[in-house]
């Protein structure tokens, strides 16, 4: 009978096991095999999508230079949206808006002022703006088309969304920092992403680097230069120096955005 017993539990452990190791062959199937980025429409309650010529009609300026954005790729399936560029894909079923004689705000969505608008397609954005170090775009008191042209209007943008100006985005609000000086750090000149992460960042400043690695990714260093444990940077012993802190916490390069008085950034 203990035997009878003892086979019973086998098999239904057996069984046990067999059950978990499907489950989780399943599960894996199915997370390799379905499509992740599910982009939902926008929706404005008893609206309906009219399609973009109906916004050609009014918004010409736009619509004329919008096929030029990344933006003007998107599609929504199943909607009935005769324009080539989609412009109820950010703005929502236009239907209420075109019968209301148009007007700013009204029964249409305005990314300008809703950044979930934008974040429903930009995932990865939305990730990083609940960093601890991010710009207010959640807290409403910035938005995205501050930094980035949604219809491909600035033509001094070649992909319509980027900031190829350089620096000229950020000087708005950072002017300060982007002020000219008569020694300018060179990185400048790559642009302030170089050393920042525009949306956020778990390093203060929103940095890409929160030690002096940021730094050292450009500066070349010649480890040993001058016997074993020693690093040099720029012709100079660093190996004492680099113990304090990092490049521009350390009393040294403190001017890190340039300086009108010192070529080496020290005030």
């Amino acid at each position: 009978m203990r035997r009878a017993s003892a086979k019973r539990l086998h098999f239904l452990a057996g069984l046990a096991l067999s059950a978990g190791a499907l489950g989780l062959l399943l599960l894996v199937n199915s997370c390799s095999t379905v499509d992740r980025a599910v982009v939902v429409p926008l929706q404005i309650e008893g609206a309906t999508f009219v399609g973009d010529q109906v916004c050609f009609d009014c918004h010409t300026n736009i619509s004329r230079v919008f096929p030029s954005s990344p933006h003007a790729r998107l599609r929504i399936e199943n909607a009935a949206m005769a324009g080539r560029g989609g412009c109820e894909s950010c703005h929502g079923p236009a239907s209420k808006h075109v019968a209301a004689g148009g007007g700013r705000g009204k029964f249409i969505i305005n990314p300008g002022k809703e950044p979930q608008a934008c974040l429903a397609c930009h995932l990865e954005v939305q990730a990083e703006f609940h960093l601890p170090q991010h710009h207010p775009v959640l807290e409403g008191k910035m938005n995205c088309v501050q930094c980035h042209d949604p219809h491909g209007m600035d033509i001094m943008k070649p992909t319509g969304l980027a900031m190829a100006r350089l620096n000229d985005t950020c000087a708005q609000c950072h002017r300060e920092q982007t002020k000219p000086v008569t020694f300018e750090h060179a990185a400048l000149r790559e642009g302030c992403t170089v050393c920042h992460n525009p949306h956020g960042s778990i390093n203060p400043k929103m940095l890409t680097i929160r030690d002096g690695n940021l730094c050292l990714r450009c500066h070349a260093q010649v480890p040993g230069q001058g016997g074993p444990g020693t690093l040099y940077i720029g012709n100079v012993n660093h190996s004492g120096f680099v113990r304090i802190g990092t490049c521009w916490s350390a009393g040294c390069h403190a001017a890190v955005h340039g300086s009108n008085v010192q070529p080496f950034y020290l005030y």
